[in-house]
């Protein structure tokens, strides 16, 4: 699929840098609802929200960025976007600034992330793309929203919605 022409990305900001994720791996944009504290997890991790029914962790990037942390504000949203981690279809929240909306690339506009001058760890970036003298940073959102530091396990999220994993 990399090589496919008109690529869409779903575009969000944070700390006035605009970053994106494949508009593929995205189920939904929502506004913020209450998220549960979850003890003894990363501080990035905000928490899990209730999504008809569904336990789904919620993911502070400008946390996980490194950025300061703001309070909501009106624009403030949560991505919801699925990734496959070990065999494995996994939903979670992405805490975002603001939604900017969708945005296509032609191959020709989009390049690997250079190897030093991000402020992002260049592990979650999977490409940039270029729009007239506009960069978007495209994330890989396998590597952003779990990693080992955010090993949300599903007997984790049973622990705490007392839920009993199948295994």
């Amino acid at each position: 699929m990399d090589n496919a022409k008109g690529m869409q990305y779903l575009t969000f900001v944070l700390e006035k840098t605009i970053f994106a994720f494949d508009v593929l791996k995205t189920r939904e944009v929502l506004s913020v609802i209450e998220i549960t504290p979850l003890p003894g997890m990363p501080e990035y991790i905000t928490g899990v929200l209730n999504l008809r029914g569904s336990v789904v962790p919620v993911i502070n990037l400008r946390q996980k960025f490194g950025f300061n942390d703001l309070d909501y504000s009106a624009d403030t949203a949560i991505i919801i976007v699925e990734s496959c981690i070990d065999g494995e279809n996994i939903i979670a929240g992405a805490l975002v600034d603001s939604i900017r909306g969708v945005i296509t690339f032609d191959e020709s506009e989009i390049e690997p992330p250079p190897k030093v001058g991000l402020h992002v760890n260049i592990e979650m970036v999977h490409s940039i793309g270029k729009k007239e003298h506009n960069f978007v940073l495209i994330l890989d959102s396998d590597k952003v929203l779990f990693d080992e530091n955010a090993n949300i396990s599903k007997e984790m999220i049973s622990s705490v919605t007392g839920e009993r994993s199948s295994e």
